[in-house]
């Protein structure tokens, strides 16, 4: 008997994948298909609306031709793409499944292993990114374009990579007995690797986010002699709402499926996975609808360029009518230098950790400009 499963026998279809492990496939549609699929789908176009408009957003934009905001535009990809992955699993499910060739599966599976393994990816790269420039104290990285293009060119292929290891040397075709319980044709011990991997780097980006929170509190303490101990304590509150939001979504939308996977690969059958197993992945994907909220949406100049976006530019040209009918414009106009060094510092929003940083940059910056007598401080953003 274990020779036979141990065969690696290609003709068998995913019906038979699906009947060996127990998990049932649907003959008629069924109140719980309609449920899943009509929730499933709403979640992809509110996905694929709220991230093609941050796309649209960084590309308009001049002010966020910045490497953070190229990698947010990244993780907008790749939420934008989960949404499409996620929209065609909706779409193959049901009785649907047993329809599908097993190419036709493996390209199903594929597609949601590399939209989410680039989403994940990306979260890692931003916290990265924010460790990297708060610790050095700066406002942007210094990364350049090249070695942003090269680092996101790198997460989409360690991405297609993951995506490709099931359907070509890392499943259960030969091995019947470590087949998946909640992706049959899915190696368990494949499960187990991803889990466990996706769960390293949750704990990798709570190590930063939490380093990145002991040192600005740390430095805010110091920089607070020169301001009131009321605006100390909202600069560590702003940024643990911060901090709490980027980690708290990660684990709200993330550990039920990793959990879900962990126990399918070490318990198979008993772990009784498939009960569950769509929500956990309908939560993953939410994970792609709360990105661009956190990120993007916390941004008031972000907010600010999807209005113009959705009014086709009304707002920027009565903005644009207001300046030049003010009567501050014959000043400003005087003084033009001024006015572009004004715009640049005072109008330019951050992402959200930096606007919770603003105010401890300043106070450190009036400390060293104190101390050194230089007359440019640290928050100096130069002509771009």
């Amino acid at each position: 008997m274990d020779s036979e499963w141990n065969t690696c026998n290609y003709s068998h279809n995913v019906t038979f994948f699906y009947n060996f492990v127990g998990k049932k496939i649907s003959v008629v549609w069924t109140a719980r298909d309609f449920v899943v699929i009509g929730l499933g789908l709403t979640v992809c176009v509110i996905v694929l609306l709220a991230n093609l408009m941050v796309m649209v957003a960084i590309f308009l934009n001049k002010r966020f031709h910045f490497p953070i905001y190229y990698l947010l535009g990244n993780m907008a990809a790749a939420d934008l793409f989960a949404g499409i992955a996620y929209a065609n699993l909706m779409l193959n499910t049901g009785p649907w499944t047993s329809t599908l060739s097993k190419e036709q599966w493996y390209i199903r599976g594929a597609l949601i292993d590399i939209s989410l393994t680039a989403s994940v990816a990306n979260l890692l790269a931003v916290a990265v990114e924010r460790h990297q420039t708060i610790i050095t104290m700066q406002l942007h990285s210094k990364m350049t374009k090249r070695r942003v293009v090269l680092l996101i060119v790198c997460i989409w292929a360690v991405s297609i990579i993951m995506g490709l290891v099931p359907s070509t040397v890392w499943n259960c075709e030969c091995d019947l007995e470590d087949c998946s319980t909640v992706a049959p044709l899915y190696s368990r011990r494949f499960l187990i690797f991803w889990a466990i991997l996706n769960l390293l780097t949750f704990f990798v980006m709570a190590a930063m986010y939490t380093r990145i929170f002991v040192y600005v509190r740390y430095k805010s303490r110091y920089a607070s002699e020169h301001s009131s101990e009321m605006q100390h304590s909202q600069t560590v509150v702003n940024l643990m709402k911060t901090i709490s939001m980027v980690l708290g979504a990660f684990v709200i939308c993330w550990t039920p499926g990793l959990m879900t996977l962990l126990l399918d690969g070490l318990l198979g059958q008993a772990s009784h996975a498939n009960t569950y197993e769509k929500f956990c992945l309908l939560m993953a994907q939410c994970n792609s609808l709360v990105n661009p909220i956190i990120y993007s949406l916390r941004d008031a100049e972000m907010r600010s360029t999807f209005k113009s976006i959705l009014c086709c530019r009304c707002e920027q040209k009565t903005e644009q009518s207001r300046v030049i009918t003010s009567p501050l414009s014959e000043r400003r106009s005087s003084n033009k230098v001024v006015d572009h060094m004004n715009a640049s510092y005072i109008h330019f929003k951050l992402p959200g950790l930096t606007q919770a940083l603003f105010y401890f940059y300043q106070c450190l910056g009036a400390r060293l400009t104190t101390k050194t007598n230089k007359t440019t401080s640290i928050l100096t953003i130069p002509p771009q």
